[in-house]
């Protein structure tokens, strides 16, 4: 990782959407958790402390944040990868990844959890 990499952490946004494909996930919305991770060059905002120089964390949540809400999701896999795509859109991510739980989707297990992540190639 390069000096001028700053680390954007989204830690445990919880939501709640459609997300399943058995009956009931189709008419009851659940509990979702997301975390996103994301890489950028922060160097101009490192020195200018202006805000136009940063990559603006709340925007990138409420686009999160109206996706899931707004939608409905058979599989974990488009969820999360709907998700990566807002997290990484910007030119400046170098690279994000996404973490989506979905807790009580199992039995005997806390939360079944997918995660994606996107690397930007060499130029």
């Amino acid at each position: 990782m390069k000096p001028e990499t700053a680390i954007i952490r989204i830690k445990n946004l919880r939501l709640r959407t459609y997300i399943g494909i058995k009956e009931d996930e189709i008419q009851n919305q659940q509990d979702v958790i997301i975390n996103v991770v994301i890489h950028y060059c922060a160097d101009k905002a490192r020195n200018s402390d202006n805000v136009a120089d940063a990559l603006n964390y709340r925007t990138i949540t409420k686009k999160i944040i109206a996706l899931i809400e707004n939608n409905r999701f058979s599989l974990l896999e488009n969820l999360t990868n709907q998700t990566l795509a807002i997290a990484s859109e910007h030119d400046w991510v170098e690279f994000a990844s996404v973490e989506i739980d979905k807790p009580h989707a199992l039995r005997f297990a806390d939360s079944v959890s997918m995660e994606l992540s996107y690397q930007k190639s060499a130029s």
